[in-house]
């Protein structure tokens, strides 16, 4: 099952001032093209272990949390699965610092 990242242009915009960030995302971003099938989040748990599931109030979509760059950035992602793919809608790009500033649930820093 391919995975598709939305808006990957957004992390490349976010990171580009940032050498080692863009370098951490982009390590990130090809160790899945080893995904293998992703059928429900714990799916990603068990292929990224530096990553968890965060489970939202009702009525807001639950997310994933990244951890990368050795814990040094976060990303958080909302997602999708589609019956020939999965789909991660990336909501924040930023540092662990950052992250700790932020609701998991309601940010959305790429409207």
């Amino acid at each position: 099952m391919k995975v598709r990242i939305v808006k990957w242009s957004n992390v490349l915009n976010r990171c580009k001032h940032d050498l080692k960030m863009l370098n951490a995302f982009e390590d990130f971003r090809r160790r899945l093209k080893y995904a293998e099938e992703w059928t429900k989040p714990q799916d990603i748990i068990e292929f990224y272990q530096n990553s968890d599931l965060v489970s939202c109030e009702k009525g807001q979509q639950s997310r994933i949390v990244f951890n990368i760059g050795l814990n040094k950035y976060r990303m958080i992602c909302g997602y999708h699965f589609g019956e020939t793919y999965a789909a991660l809608f990336i909501k924040f790009v930023g540092t662990h610092k950052e992250y700790d500033k932020v609701d998991t649930c309601t940010i959305n820093m790429f409207k």
